[in-house]
């Protein structure tokens, strides 16, 4: 079949199959009580809304890549350590489960991609001036790929605050790693990324501002858990001289505002896992802006650090100029944002 094809029926069968289940899966999450209610000011919606959105696009996520990619014993892992994931996303969508235990199933999914081979051992040294060119891990691989697993898993889920925000910025670096991975020439990684995007693209009409079903921790935890772990196989292994930022870049928005947020909860004394209503899509908020415009502010933060780690691969004498042009644009975002009066 030509990959083209391959392609293009991945995304499509995911995108087909997310939108026609999402309407089960909001009669279904009536039925189990799996109802996101407003009772706290983190939460900007006013009335009660169904989760477990996630479960379809878990559900056209997996039915393409099963029929359409090259299930390696590396993808294998990723797919059973996702099964693992999305079922304590249920469970939670359902009952609460404690943060503690969510935490250690994660690391558990985390690890049993790692047990597969999903491994990040070597990555280009960051400090572009110096004469060692790639970074050996060695003992420090498996420690760091977990943390990077986990962080990521955790990143999406938190930026999840606003209607079509988490699945929006999730589809929007799934695109950009599609389109490294074809320049690179990784079909299989770009196979599973299309039906990444699609399954998220087929979603989205019922996730927009005003949401009709939310993804929940099902598919927060989902796409986090999918991006990070595919992100090792697409984008650790092109070992280019600042390659290491090119995954940083397609996840900027979600690890960026998790950083801060950890770093802003230990500075006040506070659980740093412990939720509050300081992340970035709040600010932009109480700066005055609708759900729609901020939104469509980070969409556009989220694409245009994303087409900078596509440059980045494409190009050898723009890289370290890009990669500095993109930190000082997404800084000084950030820091606008931040400094905004509240009202």
């Amino acid at each position: 079949m030509p990959e083209y094809l391959r392609l293009s029926l991945a995304a499509g069968g995911a995108l087909v199959i997310s939108i026609a289940s999402t309407p089960l899966v909001k009669k279904l999450a009536h039925r189990i009580g799996a109802i996101d209610m407003p009772n706290d000011e983190r939460r900007i919606h006013k009335h009660p809304i169904p989760r477990l959105g996630g479960l379809a696009i878990f559900i056209g996520f997996m039915i393409s890549v099963i029929f359409l990619a090259d299930i390696t014993v590396q993808f294998r892992g990723i797919l059973i350590g996702a099964v693992i994931i999305v079922a304590v996303g249920v469970l939670d969508d359902v009952m609460s489960l404690p943060a503690l235990l969510k935490f250690v199933i994660q690391i558990i999914a985390a690890l049993v991609a790692v047990y597969h081979g999903v491994v990040i051992e070597v990555f280009s040294n960051p400090i572009v001036f110096s004469s060692a060119e790639f970074v050996q891990l060695k003992f420090l691989s498996i420690p760091i790929t977990v943390i990077w697993i986990v962080a990521i898993t955790n990143s999406v889920n938190l930026i999840d605050g606003l209607d079509g925000l988490a699945v929006g910025v999730s589809t929007i670096s799934s695109i950009v790693m599609l389109v490294i991975a074809l320049i690179v020439s990784d079909h299989n990684v770009a196979v599973v990324l299309a039906a990444l995007a699609g399954a998220c693209i087929g979603f989205l009409p019922y996730n927009f501002n005003p949401a009709k079903i939310f993804m929940g921790d099902t598919g927060a935890l989902l796409l986090g858990y999918v991006l990070s772990t595919v992100s090792i196989l697409g984008l650790f292994k092109f070992y280019a001289v600042v390659s290491f930022a090119v995954p940083l870049l397609a996840l900027a928005v979600p690890l960026f505002d998790t950083s801060i947020a950890f770093l802003r909860r230990l500075i006040r004394g506070k659980n740093p896992m412990a939720p509050d209503r300081g992340h970035v899509h709040h600010r932009l908020i109480d700066m005055g802006l609708s759900q729609k415009q901020a939104v469509a502010l980070l969409y556009t933060i989220s694409g245009l650090l994303g087409l900078a780690a596509v440059v980045m691969t494409t190009s050898d004498k723009l890289r370290v100029l890009i990669l500095i042009g993109a930190a000082l644009i997404a800084l000084a975002m950030f820091v606008f944002i931040y400094k905004g009066k509240k009202k």
